[in-house]
């Protein structure tokens, strides 16, 4: 975050203990003219979404000591500080460089090592050179339908399971029709939002879809 930004510090119990995030007093505030012409440029990034909560308490109850993950999206870095804090090894990764700089501040106000990195779903090459990752983190990044596809082309490339936070907005729906033909979807436990959904999708092998009588992409 830049250092004459105006911030506040926030304090999130996920797993039974804090996390405190600082993310900017008014996330509004960062909205501009140019923001509102390139879509892109919209910082989604400052604010805490619920499924970011909600990502981050399913991911303290999993068993990822060790463990390679990857977070696409990382706005402020919840679910990225809760994969450290269970002792994974976190890569955090977002198109933002505000983003990503907020999620390293937020890692070193917790004391946790996390590696940024800025990626872009369209040039996601360097993440696909570190695959297989042994779990992909994503909360409410399914806001439009071109990004719905991108994402479905992308994480068979980077892992064979995912833990996806959506709160139901209507864009989504075309990458789960589109994931179904690949990936067993089921829901994780995480009781913080009742709007929000926690999705696991483990990758079907071949024999798994010919016994689901699905259709190979």
């Amino acid at each position: 975050m830049n250092s004459g930004q105006d911030t506040v510090e926030e304090r999130i119990c996920v797993g039974g203990r804090d996390i405190v995030l600082a993310r900017p007093r008014e996330w509004e505030s960062l909205l501009t003219e140019e923001a509102f012409e390139r879509e892109e440029l919209l910082p989604y990034w400052a604010h805490l979404w619920g499924s970011a909560v909600a990502l981050a308490e399913a991911v303290s109850g999993e068993r990822i000591g060790g463990r390679r993950v990857l977070e696409l999206g990382c706005g402020l870095g919840l679910p990225s500080i809760a994969a450290a804090r269970a002792g994974a090894l976190v890569t955090a990764t977002d198109w933002s460089a505000h983003a990503v700089r907020a999620t390293a501040a937020n890692a070193d106000l917790n004391g946790v090592e996390i590696r940024t990195v800025v990626a872009d779903w369209n040039d996601p090459g360097d993440l696909i050179d570190q695959a297989p990752w042994d779990l992909v983190l994503a909360a409410d990044v399914l806001y439009e339908r071109p990004k719905s596809r991108a994402l479905l082309g992308l994480l068979p490339r980077l892992s064979d399971t995912v833990l996806l936070a959506e709160p139901g907005r209507a864009p989504a729906q075309a990458f789960f029709d589109g994931a179904d033909t690949e990936w067993e979807v089921t829901e994780v436990s995480a009781r913080v939002d009742p709007r929000v959904t926690v999705h696991r999708l483990r990758r079907l092998r071949g024999m798994e879809v010919a016994a689901s009588g699905r259709t190979p992409p």
